[in-house]
């Protein structure tokens, strides 16, 4: 799978200057199969030259989400793709500093349709992506704005793909002697988990996909690091096991990743997630929120990439449910809070409003956090048509899931029930199902 990629800026330092608007179109190498598109505030004022370049002003981004908002969504639209642009240098390099900035390592797979079509396309006096077009004929709407400029590199890409079909596959050179090509032909076009082994069959990584084929392949077309590097020369046998659930797949690569600690996984044997949102009772009645490091004991109710992600998410919350800035950590003072003089508090930090009152918004606000149900099966696509597969949720903590048969007449709790596997429950498995359930339509949710 491809991530074609584009942004606009307010300048060309990635290290100094914001990202204003980003578009993405996902590609299977065929056809585009989904896209994604939105304007960011970078929190600084926009050049006017770049004003009148991109036509993005101030006005357009001031109620547009910050970068951390949609952070979350670029990790999992991009998760199993290689990272597409033209000119992919620039573009990589000011969403890796954008991460940088909430603490977050970004690394994916690149390729450069200016690179590629230099190569490819030889004799054209200019590789622009404006000239590049004219001579291929390919009409750009809506120049130097985020979403014209990447359907046109879709364009070009697609043309590039016509010149050379390999595009799609492996770099041959410095394979391991062992891993053959029918490898990767038999891998299938599905959903599920992947298994890299050394010479001896130890598991060196683990990975997950919506198509297994694709994402592996990317692994060897464009290796851009050293470990990159090491981790193909290293491989000697791939295996899978096929889920047809992509919420299933996401389940069993954390759990195997934590089970076998696998070399190339260093990153992913821990949580990625280091900061939690902590909630506590005074003395007084009051429930008290907190930012704080996650340890081994943590029971947060929702966990965070970076500090700043999560200290935003609390500025947020405070402004939006009126909950008191000294009572969430946010102010320090043996009086009243700063809002309360403002009269955005109202008063619980000395006592005038009641706990009762308070934490009626307290709960509000943490629930959005929570699952809506209890006890729930998550049925999705099984890994073949006559099977369904189910995730298990009992007293609001995760349990397991199985596949089970889908062609008989009705549904059968307990059947479904006999049919899951159990599984360990942690903030890794509970972020997974929270963020799925939220953007994926397709599953369905049989309460009992």
């Amino acid at each position: 799978m491809f991530a074609i990629i584009d942004i606009e800026t307010t300048g060309g330092s990635a290290v100094h200057e914001k990202v204003t608007e980003v578009a993405i179109y996902l590609h299977d190498g065929t056809k585009i199969t989904g896209e994604y598109a939105t304007l960011i505030n970078p929190e600084k004022r926009i050049p006017p030259f770049i004003t009148r370049l991109t036509g993005i002003s101030d006005e357009m981004v001031q109620q547009a989400p910050r970068f951390f908002e949609v952070a979350r969504d670029i990790v999992e639209l991009t998760k199993d793709c290689i990272f597409v642009a033209h000119n992919a240098l620039f573009d990589y390099s000011f969403i890796r500093h954008e991460f940088l900035r909430l603490g977050y390592k970004y690394h994916r797979p690149t390729l450069c349709t200016v690179k590629l079509s230099r190569k490819l396309l030889p004799g054209f006096r200019s590789y622009s992506l404006g000239n590049l077009c004219d001579n291929l004929k390919i009409k750009i709407e809506n120049r130097h704005r985020a979403s014209g400029d990447a359907l046109a590199t879709v364009k070009v890409f697609e043309h590039l793909l016509d010149v050379d079909p390999t595009l799609n596959g492996i770099n041959p050179k410095g394979l391991h002697p062992q891993l053959h090509k029918q490898t990767f032909i038999r891998l299938p076009h599905t959903p599920g988990v992947y298994y890299f082994h050394d010479e001896n069959g130890k598991i060196i990584y683990i990975g997950k996909s919506r198509d297994i084929r694709t994402r592996v392949l990317s692994h060897f077309s464009s290796r851009t690091t050293p470990k990159a590097q090491e981790m193909c020369e290293t491989t000697a046998d791939i295996t899978y096991e096929a889920t047809g659930s992509e919420l299933i797949a996401l389940l069993m690569e954390s759990d195997e990743i934590k089970k076998h600690l696998p070399l190339f996984n260093r990153l992913q044997r821990r949580t990625l997630y280091k900061y939690g949102l902590n909630a506590f009772q005074s003395q007084a009645g009051y429930i008290h929120l907190q930012i704080s490091k996650l340890t081994p004991a943590s029971d947060p109710k929702a966990v965070f990439l970076s500090y700043e992600e999560a200290n935003n998410t609390l500025h947020n919350l405070v402004q939006k449910y009126t909950l008191c800035q000294k009572l969430c950590g946010l102010y320090q003072s043996k009086s009243a809070c700063f809002h309360h003089t403002i009269g955005q508090c109202k008063g619980a930090c000395i006592g005038n409003e009641s706990p009762e009152e308070y934490n009626l918004r307290v709960t509000a606000a943490l629930s959005i956090y929570e699952h809506p149900w209890k006890n729930v099966l998550l049925i999705d696509k099984g890994r073949h048509e006559d099977e369904a597969s189910a995730v298990l949720i009992e007293n609001g903590k995760y349990v397991g899931f199985g596949w089970f048969d889908n062609t008989q007449s009705g549904i059968d709790i307990e059947m479904i029930r006999d049919c899951i596997k159990p599984y360990a429950d942690n903030r890794d498995i509970q972020q997974i199902i929270r963020q799925y359930t939220k953007s994926h339509k397709g599953l369905r949710f049989l309460k009992f």
